[in-house]
């Protein structure tokens, strides 16, 4: 195994600040653009991380923590594509980040490394699931799209690069 809290940590806290830095002002082609239809844009990726750092993560992290042996509410991973949301990309990156921030803060104060990562919840698709194995995929779901909008801006560019297709592995299809 792996996990490390405190690596895990590291990572949780630059997300939002790495994808600040990327994508602040970036023309609107970059933000709007997606691979196709049934696919999300770069900006309703963001929304999709605010989302889930409102409704998913922490919460079931505090039920896991509390001993509250009810299964998770179900997360609805399309909930962002209903509401409508509204301000600048600037201002989506200042919400994320603010409540990134807090919930850092939740699980530094929550989570005890010698006691908690093995505590478990129930997951209402996979059953039985640990601290542990909640808060590395957190991880892993922050890069995920962290390299998926690195995929979608490339895609914009697959014509434009030419023969050069061969060598770009992000093209490879």
């Amino acid at each position: 195994m792996n996990f490390n809290l405190d690596e895990a940590v590291e990572i949780l806290e630059r997300t939002p600040q790495t994808l600040e830095h990327f994508l602040s002002g970036l023309s609107e082609n970059w933000i709007l653009s997606d691979e196709g239809e049934g696919t999300w844009s770069v900006i309703q990726i963001i929304d999709h991380l605010i989302e889930g750092e409102k409704t998913n993560w922490l919460p079931r992290l505090e039920m896991m923590v509390s001993g509250e042996n009810e299964t998770f509410p179900p997360f609805d991973r399309f909930a962002h594509l209903k509401q409508d949301s509204k301000g600048s990309l600037e201002q989506r990156f200042q919400e994320y980040r603010r409540i990134r921030e807090v919930n850092i803060l939740k699980i530094k104060q929550m989570i005890n490394p010698e006691s908690h990562l093995d505590l478990t919840g129930v997951h209402p698709a996979f059953g039985q699931v640990k601290v542990r194995e909640l808060l590395s995929t957190w991880v892993v779901h922050d890069l995920t799209h962290i390299s998926q909008i690195v995929r979608i801006m490339a895609e914009r560019y697959r014509e434009d690069v030419g023969p050069w297709v061969e060598y770009l592995g992000i093209l490879k299809k």
